[in-house]
């Protein structure tokens, strides 16, 4: 007699990632449902849109001063950065624009020495234009920056705050509703069904797929303001580093999310929440706070760009400035997989044993011996 074909174990695994999916739809949907996190997110990427936009205009060239000059002179001011030049006949005609408002100034051969100039204003003295004017000694950089310092620091605190919204937010969230299901015990009734690994998985991942979607929009709004507002070299620049970005984060958000997932099962009253997620807290701030403070440190950037948890941040703006060897994040972005993997595990073990202990909390020795 032919025994029928065994199955368990497909069957087990199927059921296990359709209730991991169904766990994860009932945390996008809940998020979804919700007005304050609907307005957040809204606030977020508005932010993030004048951000873009208040930076770009700001980084915009001047407009140049409108400078008179004869034939003699002109050569002179031309040389002059930001300046627009209209040639003049003779001083008269020179003076009639520098009364007229038409020009700034108007920079003319001086009669009493040949190789020098003078400056005809209307009222106040040009400091600017006097200082341009003025020789001063031939300056050599040895080492020069590869990018604008302001655009430097702009880029550095664009992905510091990202990160540090995206995952204190959902952190927070996670955190909140892992507490909120222990306090009306309906994770009871959830892990009664379904087992409490697959409860933890459906939670990080559905709240992955909302930070991640709200990486990309705020991707997406970062190109429109580029595009508006004529940046198109520094969108070029930020193509890799945010893409880079994108799959730091990725890995980054799953490492926090499981840790304050198994943090906030350690504690049974959403006023307990800050005891056990404060020191997840501070490693989220970290990256922030360091990047920002020390953005032109190359020495610190590249210790930063290889801890987890600020690698997110730090990698992808060593790799816009340039200063990233192409093998670098690669080797970043080993480290923060197996950090990963490790945080899953011990994540996890944490969530499975304090999930159902109720009352006071859970000693952190305990929940990982069980």
């Amino acid at each position: 007699m032919m025994s029928a074909p065994h199955r368990s174990t497909g069957s087990g695994a199927q059921n296990s990632a359709s209730a991991v999916w169904l766990v994860a739809e009932r945390e996008v949907a809940s998020k979804l449902r919700s007005k304050a996190f609907l307005i957040a997110t809204g606030i977020l990427l508005l932010a993030a849109l004048a951000g873009v936009l208040i930076g770009g205009f700001m980084s915009k060239s001047p407009t140049p001063d409108a400078i008179a000059a004869t034939s003699q002179s002109a050569e002179v001011v031309k040389a002059l950065p930001n300046v627009e030049v209209t040639e003049v006949a003779d001083r008269a005609a020179a003076e009639k624009l520098v009364l007229d408002d038409e020009v700034t100034a108007a920079v003319l051969p001086a009669e009493d020495d040949p190789t020098g100039v003078v400056i005809l204003t209307k009222k106040d003295t040009p400091n600017s234009l006097v200082m341009a004017l003025s020789k001063a000694p031939q300056v050599e950089i040895l080492q020069p920056d590869t990018t604008n310092p302001l655009l430097r620091y702009l880029v550095a605190i664009g992905f510091g705050v990202v990160f540090l919204m995206a995952a204190s937010t959902f952190g927070s969230t996670i955190a909140q509703s892992v507490v909120e299901e222990k306090q009306t015990r309906v994770v009871e009734l959830l892990i009664s069904a379904i087992p409490t690994r697959v409860l933890l998985a459906g939670k990080v991942i559905g709240n992955t797929i909302l930070a991640m979607a709200q990486i990309l929009l705020l991707a997406a709004i970062a190109v429109v303001g580029l595009i508006v507002t004529g940046q198109n070299a520094v969108l070029a620049g930020l193509g890799a580093p945010v893409l880079w970005f994108a799959v730091f984060f990725l890995f980054g958000f799953i490492l926090l999310a499981s840790l304050y997932s198994g943090a906030a099962a350690m504690v049974s009253r959403q006023e307990d929440i800050g005891s056990t997620t404060m020191p997840l807290m501070m490693l989220v701030m970290a990256p922030y706070f360091l990047v920002i403070f020390f953005n032109d440190n190359s020495l610190v950037m590249t210790i930063l760009s290889y801890v987890p948890f600020s690698a997110p941040v730090a990698m992808p703006v060593r790799l816009f400035v340039g200063e990233a060897q192409w093998w670098e994040p690669l080797l970043s972005l080993i480290l923060l997989v197996v950090t990963c993997i490790a945080a899953i595990l011990v994540g996890a073990k944490i969530y499975e044993n304090s999930l159902l202990r109720m009352g006071a909390r859970v000693k952190l020795m305990e929940a990982l011996r069980g």
